[in-house]
């Protein structure tokens, strides 16, 4: 009977998911367990507290300020498929998941960090994120996404530092491959507006100021106000660019070739209208600092100097911005909501720390790493998603400002989803297909991901929207079809296949899929539900592995 249709599937996918669902809602031991060591902590101030002290005491005086009890910390099951979902966008493979729990080194944790933050998945997790970031998961027309992609690979796998890479997109200019900054500048420049979404994208993306609404009127609630919104449009008008076309011989007809963008003169000041319908002027300012507006200055060249530069007591703009993205990137939720609205009418619930982090960020120069191993050492990261009575009321879905105290649950991005049940399942391998088809094959796929997923806001997501195409995407694709295949090359078929009990293999389902060992009830559940197979034992696992995949426990990073 094909894959699908047999009677038993739907009490094996009943059976799984509510285990799973049980597993998930169990309550932790609460006695705290030791902290690893704190993974490159920053220097001791002035004050005598190291960095990662600092974290740790910040994060518990809000604990102690709201009369909550923190969770206990995440046993190794769940931490280990967190950091890979976070660190290379993947859960981890069945050998590394067993490798990393048969560990007995007490360091474990800090030695796996700074195994995956040299692995090349780091590099083109980071690289996927920054790209959808600068010009969004559908590709606008003339901007090369290849080009993109490799301005951000590079950029990960040398580990620049972070003002640089900004420096180099805000200043770019040329062919859109040869120089892949460009594109993010392309991707703002989709329709002839004078810089003004190249503007808006860039405070907000970089800086973490959303200023899109003061290009009309002051802003009702920031410090923004219309004339420095055009100010800061002022910088971008020397950009401009050119497309450029060539003929097709087969097609006798002209096609597109390249996009670049040059440098063109712009002198003096922009015009634009207030709301009372009087004329104003504006010459190229950035919080407080002018430019010279005459001919010959490359203002966005000046821009990056002036964006890099601390303001008064204050760490830069782009360091706050970085770190609170960071931040919301491995917690779920940022220091302000949104992470891309930062300012006096929005002020983040630790301010001294954000303050902190974004200062010893541009102390180390920008070191995107470091500052990935200041956050996921902390105190807060170790935690269980796991939460009781005690801390029940940290709740940022609800509205609530987050304490930090258990990690709040994320659903997981369209590319860590693929990644995740290509790498559970070894589905891109079933088959006899050669290379070339294996990866047409991926491509078609993570497109059907893009198209369900799809989300060019780039917003935080904490909860899986779970609408009809998605689960439809789950329950139905090509991929899943093949994630359960029981041919050669596939994880059933080579896993499932051995001699051995049934305990175990149910057992390493589990940790292929969730990262972790069933419960003794689970096991129960599945012997008694493997035993209706019969000799087809093999359409059994088939259909528990289907069960667990489309399972909350999968979809969520926890």
């Amino acid at each position: 009977m094909g894959f699908g249709a047999r009677i038993f599937r739907r009490s094996v996918a009943v059976f799984a998911v509510a285990a799973v669902t049980a597993a998930m809602l169990q309550v932790l031991a609460s006695a705290r367990l030791v902290a690893d060591e704190p993974v490159a902590a920053g220097q001791a101030t002035d004050s005598g507290v190291s960095l990662a002290e600092f974290i740790d005491q910040q994060i518990r005086q809000g604990w102690t300020d709201n009369e909550i009890e923190a969770s206990p910390q995440a046993p190794d099951e769940e931490w280990v498929r967190r950091i890979y979902l976070d660190l290379v966008g993947r859960i981890p493979t069945l050998a590394e998941t067993k490798g990393f729990l048969e560990d007995k080194n007490p360091r474990k944790r800090t030695l796996l960090v700074d195994a995956l933050l040299e692995n090349e998945d780091y590099v083109r997790h980071f690289t996927t994120i920054w790209t959808n970031n600068s010009i969004g998961r559908a590709t606008p027309q003339r901007v090369s996404r290849a080009g993109m992609e490799k301005f951000y690979r590079e950029a990960f796998a040398k580990n620049r530092p972070w003002d640089e890479i900004v420096v180099d997109i805000v200043t770019a200019s040329g062919h859109f491959e040869e120089n892949g900054a460009v594109n993010y500048i392309l991707a703002q420049m989709q329709m002839p507006d004078e810089g003004v979404q190249l503007t808006a994208m860039t405070t907000r993306l970089f800086l973490g100021l959303q200023v899109q609404c003061t290009q009309c009127h002051n802003h009702p609630f920031n410090k923004w106000q219309q004339d420095q919104f055009w100010e800061f449009n002022s910088f971008f008008r020397q950009v401009r660019k050119e497309e450029h076309r060539k003929l097709d011989p087969q097609s006798g007809r002209m096609v597109d070739d390249y996009s670049e963008v040059v440098w063109q003169e712009f002198t003096g000041p922009v015009y634009f209208e207030k709301r009372s319908g009087m004329m104003q002027v504006a010459f190229p300012k950035f919080q407080g600092h002018e430019v010279d507006p005459g001919p010959g200055v490359d203002r966005r060249v000046e821009l990056a100097k002036l964006i890099t530069e601390p303001t008064e007591n204050e760490p830069p703009q782009i360091a706050q911005a970085m770190v609170n993205r960071m931040w919301s990137h491995f917690f779920g939720y940022g220091f302000t909501r949104p992470v891309d609205d930062m300012g006096p009418h929005n002020p983040p619930s630790h301010p001294e720390l954000l303050a902190r982090l974004s200062r010893e960020f541009a102390a180390a120069d920008y070191d995107i790493k470091q500052l990935i191993r200041w956050i996921v050492s902390s105190e807060a990261y170790q935690l269980t998603s796991q939460y009781g009575e005690k801390n029940k009321i940290d709740d940022p879905a609800a509205g609530e400002m987050p304490l930090f105290s258990h990690m709040y649950l994320k659903s997981m991005q369209a590319e860590q989803l693929y990644d995740s049940l290509i790498v559970a399942s070894n589905a891109h391998q079933s088959g006899n297909g050669s290379w070339s088809a294996q990866e047409d094959q991926r491509r078609r796929w993570m497109q059907q991901f893009v198209v369900a997923f799809d989300n060019d806001e780039n917003d935080e997501s904490t909860t899986f929207n779970g609408t009809i195409p998605q689960a439809l995407m789950m329950m139905n694709s090509e991929l899943i079809e093949k994630a359960c295949s029981v041919e050669r090359g596939s994880f059933l078929f080579e896993e499932m296949s051995k001699p051995g009990a049934d305990t175990q293999k149910i057992t390493d389902l589990y940790l292929a899929a969730l990262s972790r060992k069933p419960t003794k009830p689970e096991i129960s559940k599945m012997q008694k539900a493997l035993a209706k197979y019969g000799p087809a034992k093999l359409n059994g696992y088939q259909d528990m592995f289907w069960a667990l995949l489309n399972s909350n426990e999968f979809v969520f990073i926890h």
